[in-house]
């Protein structure tokens, strides 16, 4: 193999860096020294990922690197760096859900989505930034600060999975978790130009969600390819009673994304759902990507929905009783130690009724009927992501959207959560740049339960723009990588007491970059 830099490597997908381990072209020693010299160089700009256990990574590294001398049978991560989601718990590393009453819990296990990954391979190298518990688009937190956009750090990189969205974009892991509830995974991924995933509840068991029943969050991939997200997406999917809604499948069907003719798809576009408020500038910019790509397919037309009038309002219970069963303890324990978006998403909850939750279960099921009906002439759904370009991250949320407030700090997620209430799987695919030179993220909902051809249409939509100006995945450049202003960490009001290196359970030393 020819002889690559640090640089050239850690640019590789990681469906290559896999093949290049198995191949012995590189030892997971080198990726990984690769990676932690990338994370130094430029997260301090963005400050993506936060708590770090690199000498524990240098050693499984090592360990990895010896099975493959060995001929040992290798997992479909073996070796691959991993960032994980700073919602889940990850053995010996500190694991704050970015709220200060945790800022110095360090579990003494992996949550189950974790525990997978390691056992197919993949090295925790640490873990990515979030909003307070998730709450929120925005990955801002009182314990780490904010994570920047990788193409401007002054702007925001969406949430909840914003730390793992803008590691992957700069190249600093290969591998990032993510969760998706009103859109964490497809909305950072979209304002970052890499692939989000939302699956469909249970085909990734979401043991950490306290409602096992509900359907409205789910744990899922993301990759800087629809490949890549195809690889994590085989490492960690499969039944586990943690997740009531799991059941059996074989794992490994998502390895590689089924072939898919666009020739022979029918496509449905709308901008907004008839339900959402969406800015302009993206309406301009989404129409004008669906002129761009209409001739790759058998039908591509506007389509109206009418998923009823209440849609709304239905998230909003739904969210607020989550968030209920979820911060029960913490809520009574200390009202003051939760930020005000978690806080407000409980005593939003608090108020309701029995009656207000039978009526949302309800409504949730009509949508889903009513959703039915454009998949009877059409195979996709198209949509934008997002309804407005990436905005400041010292603004916590978008409040106004082509001149309308929105009712809470959430309300811009819209065309996100509407496709969670149906429960069909969505993905946010790269899809060029907006008209600020910002990231545009095309959202592409499948049908009901039809994971494997989402992905399958995915994949060959994301070939056929890679050859198109106009469509293909953006990529940052690390000379416009600045400091912003003010600082990422400006609003941090209670770091962790030992920020910058922390001894976990296991005796390794977890360090904060």
């Amino acid at each position: 193999m020819a002889s690559r830099s640090n640089r050239e490597l850690v640019a590789l997908t990681a469906v290559e860096l896999r093949r290049l381990i198995g191949s012995r072209d590189i030892s997971p020693v080198e990726l990984l020294d690769a990676c932690i010299e990338r994370i130094e160089k430029v997260n301090p700009f963005v400050n993506a990922v936060t708590a770090t256990c690199f000498e524990r990574a240098k050693f499984e590294a090592k360990a990895a690197e010896q099975a493959v001398l060995r001929g040992e049978s290798l997992g479909l991560l073996h070796g691959l760096p991993l960032g994980v989601k700073d919602l889940e718990p990850t053995q010996g590393l500190l694991s704050t859900m970015g709220t200060p009453s945790m800022r110095n819990n360090v579990p003494s296990a992996d949550i189950e989505l974790v525990a997978r990954l390691r056992r197919a391979g993949a090295v925790v190298v640490g873990k990515t930034n979030v909003p307070e518990m998730g709450a929120g688009a925005n990955s801002r937190n009182p314990v780490w600060g904010a994570t920047g956009n990788p193409f401007n750090p002054n702007l925001n990189a969406g949430g909840s999975s914003g730390g793992s969205a803008a590691a992957l974009a700069l190249d600093m892991l290969p591998v990032c978790t993510g969760s998706d509830t009103g859109g964490s995974l497809r909305i950072p991924a979209a304002i970052c130009g890499v692939v989000g995933l939302r699956p469909s509840p249970g085909v990734i068991p979401s043991v950490r969600k306290s409602l096992g029943w509900s359907s409205i969050s789910v744990v899922g991939p993301m990759g800087r390819t629809v490949a890549d997200a195809c690889l994590q997406m085989a490492a960690s999917a499969g039944m586990h009673p943690g997740d009531p809604l799991s059941y059996p499948l074989d794992a490994n069907s998502f390895l590689n994304p089924l072939p898919v003719d666009l020739s022979r798809l029918r496509v449905a576009w709308t901008e907004d759902f008839g339900q959402c408020d969406v800015d302009p500038a993206i309406r301009r910019s989404f129409r004008s990507k669906v002129a761009s790509m209409r001739h790759l397919f058998a039908a591509c037309d506007e389509v109206s929905f009418d998923l009823g009038p209440d849609l709304h309002r239905c998230f909003d219970v739904l969210r607020a009783e989550a968030f209920v069963a979820g911060m029960r303890a913490t809520y009574e324990k200390d009202p003051s130690s939760l930020g005000p978006n978690p806080r407000s998403n409980y005593e939003m909850g608090a108020r309701m009724s029995l009656l207000d939750t039978a009526w949302a279960q309800t409504e949730q099921t009509r949508i889903l009927q009513r959703f039915q009906s454009v998949f009877k002439d059409y195979d996709l759904v198209l949509s934008p992501t997002t309804p407005v370009s990436p905005f400041a991250w010292t603004q916590p949320h978008a409040s106004v959207i082509d001149g309308r407030q929105q009712d809470n700090y959430y309300r811009w997620l819209a065309l996100t959560y509407l496709v969670t209430l149906t429960t069909h799987p969505a993905i946010a695919l790269p899809c060029g740049l907006d008209e600020a030179q910002m990231p545009f993220g095309l959202q592409v909902t499948g049908p009901f339960r039809a994971d494997h051809a989402l992905l399958g249409a995915a994949h060959a939509m994301e070939q056929a723009f890679a050859s198109h100006a106009d469509l293909c995945r953006p990529r940052p450049d690390d000379a416009r990588l600045v400091k912003a202003v003010p600082a990422l960490e400006s609003i941090v009001t209670a770091a962790p007491d030992d920020r910058f290196t922390h001894v976990p359970n296991d005796g390794a030393t977890a360090s904060v970059v």
